[in-house]
């Protein structure tokens, strides 16, 4: 079996156990976590466990998700395939490229430069021009784009910025972990005119938030 095959065989199987085995069904998103090459995100230390149900370091104190958390978070994202959906942490590109599949325009936000570039490389080589890779401070969002449908945060958050519920569009939601070392938990916040209802779901661990509406330090300094 050459390596191709061996991958989109581990990917097979990715989806089948780790998603839909969880009762993720969504044909779009099942679609999707099938056709991105997960393992081209990974370092290449990594790339044999790229398929495995856990998160996995990329560098820089950063994580590529487990395979599950990125499946559920683009599922209470609720994407019909119109939207322009912002993303605060871009890591590997990995979240990225799966809303890619399922949005119009996606950007996405990553304050480390190096990790920035290598996303960009991968996505560009895997020719999805509908996602745009910015370098700064996500957690005041990006507002030259805004309103924005869709809004995923991929690290946990002290509070929810405000930043981001002002740059969600009318019945725009916006995914975010909000916690810190001891606890986190997935909230989905959802804008109804001038309401804006908050869902708290599931335990979540992500790595901290930072910027001016993040964390100060990362937990382990």
């Amino acid at each position: 079996m050459d390596e191709d095959a061996h991958y989109e065989q581990q990917r097979r199987r990715m989806v089948k156990e780790q998603i839909a085995g969880r009762d993720i069904h969504d044909p779009r998103i099942l679609a999707a976590m099938q056709s991105v090459p997960r393992h081209l995100f990974v370092p290449p230390n990594y790339r044999h466990q790229a398929y495995s149900d856990g998160p996995l370091p990329i560098g820089g104190g950063q994580t590529i998700s487990q395979p599950y958390i990125v499946a559920l978070m683009t599922l209470l994202l609720n994407l019909k395939g119109d939207e322009k959906v912002l993303e605060i942490g871009t890591g590997s590109g990995y979240q990225a490229a799966i809303l890619a599949h399922l949005a119009q325009e996606v950007h996405t936000i990553e304050r480390d430069p190096y990790l920035a570039e290598h996303a960009w490389q991968v996505l560009t080589s895997l020719g999805l021009p509908n996602v745009f890779v910015h370098v700064g401070d996500g957690s005041k969002g990006l507002e030259s784009k805004a309103p924005y449908q869709a809004i995923l945060v991929t690290a946990a958050a002290p509070s929810v910025p405000q930043a981001l519920l002002d740059q969600l569009d009318e019945g725009g939601r916006l995914v975010i972990p909000v916690g810190g070392r001891a606890g986190q938990y997935l909230e989905k916040w959802q804008r109804t005119g001038s309401r804006i209802v908050q869902d708290v779901l599931v335990p979540v661990a992500f790595v901290p938030l930072r910027g001016e509406y993040g964390w100060e330090k990362d937990w382990d300094e």
